[in-house]
């Protein structure tokens, strides 16, 4: 499986489920596949969340969420694969568009947090579901770059928040 495939199944999954549905019916659909595919699946997602290990999205998280522990950004990255290929990389160019998106304009009025655990273990799922074995430890590895250090500021310093992020700011009146 590769990149585009694997966003293929996510487009899919939204198309067929609710918005909070989408990674198990993203799992469903890729246990129907052959086993080589399924576990390739889990290279693929992982390569798409070192990928997006950026701090700039990661200020956009803490933004949106109201803080973002290390395993809140995974949460919140699941999130983000769940929204589709062009949400998800428009948001890695500028993280400061996902205050356009529908879901997070709703979480900023309803208080409510963007996160997805289980988009993390889509081929988990799906390989357990597919061949009622776990998925072998090495079919995938992770390496995560260094964070940009000119990011490293406390996401709390609201007015470096809202040069850095102005639109997002604004709609979580951060202050």
């Amino acid at each position: 499986m590769d990149k585009q495939t694997f966003w293929k199944l996510i487009e899919t999954a939204r198309a067929e489920a609710e918005p909070q549905e989408v990674s198990a019916r993203a799992a469903e659909l890729l246990a129907d596949r052959p086993e080589s595919e399924i576990a390739a699946a889990q290279q693929v997602l992982w390569d798409l969340l070192a990928e997006s290990y950026r701090a700039p999205l990661w200020a956009a998280a803490y933004v949106i969420n109201g803080g973002c522990s290390d395993d809140g950004f995974d949460y919140f990255r699941g999130w983000l694969l769940t929204q589709g290929q062009e949400t998800f990389e428009t948001a890695l160019t500028d993280p400061d568009s996902l205050a356009a998106h529908p879901a997070v304009a709703g979480a900023a009025a309803e208080g409510l947090d963007l996160e997805d655990e289980t988009a993390l273990s889509i081929a988990w799922t799906a390989y357990e579901a597919g061949t009622g074995r776990e998925l072998p430890a090495d079919s995938f590895t992770i390496s995560y770059p260094a964070l940009d250090p000119s990011w490293d500021f406390d996401f709390d310093d609201s007015e470096e928040i809202a040069a850095r992020l102005p639109r997002l700011s604004a709609l979580f009146a951060y202050s």
